[in-house]
């Protein structure tokens, strides 16, 4: 495993070493605007089995993905008004869309799945990362299934154990800010549906799109 501290001095080389690890089908620990994230290409089976691995986690249970903006999403997914109107209207990275996938995109988070979801990061890193490898990349919480997330990476290489072996590159940005999850939202149907009220409340979503 390759760890990194992430600095204003380091960004850049960073960004770069753990891009090269997800072009080659690797695993990168690094922080978000949220959580600290399991990164991988969203749309390779080997590389997504790797986070379940890792993660001890269901293969039943869904993956969300991280873009750049809505042009990436919508590569993979059906964009909407509503979602337009959202993302403009609210902070950048405290939602997660859930959406229709594209006929033909398969593949990764998206084996047996109908829907893509995806969050926005509000984070230089994970934006300068997803520029670099030009895809989507998984987002999942760094913690092992049933146990909570925690803000740095020393408590999560002890939840994970032997499983921190199959991390290639572990981005150190310190002990993260105390924060909720983003809120995810179901915008396949004609209504919206919350599945998950995070940092952004409903009203504050429904309020977005008067």
């Amino acid at each position: 495993m390759l760890m990194r501290n992430l600095t204003s001095t380091t960004h850049s080389v960073v960004v770069q070493e753990a891009a090269a690890a997800l072009k080659k089908g690797g695993v990168v620990l690094y922080p978000t605007d949220t959580l600290y994230g399991l990164g991988a290409d969203a749309f390779s089976n080997t590389a997504v089995d790797k986070i379940y691995a890792v993660k001890e986690r269901k293969d039943d249970k869904p993956i969300h993905a991280i873009v750049s903006d809505l042009g990436m999403a919508g590569k993979y997914g059906y964009i909407d008004d509503r979602i337009r109107k959202i993302a403009t209207e609210l902070p950048m990275g405290k939602i997660t869309f859930i959406v229709k996938k594209r006929v033909g995109v398969t593949g990764g988070i998206m084996r047996g799945m109908k829907t893509f979801g995806f969050r926005i990061p509000d984070n230089r890193f994970c934006q300068d990362m997803i520029r670099v490898f030009g895809k989507p990349i998984t987002a999942t919480s760094a913690n092992a299934s049933g146990y909570p997330p925690q803000n740095s990476i020393g408590p999560i290489f002890i939840q994970i154990g032997k499983n921190a072996g199959l991390i290639d590159v572990a981005v150190n940005a310190g002990e993260l800010p105390e924060s909720k999850p983003s809120t995810v939202i179901d915008c396949t149907g004609k209504e919206l549906k919350i599945l998950r009220e995070g940092v952004v409340s409903s009203g504050t979503i429904q309020d977005a799109l008067l």
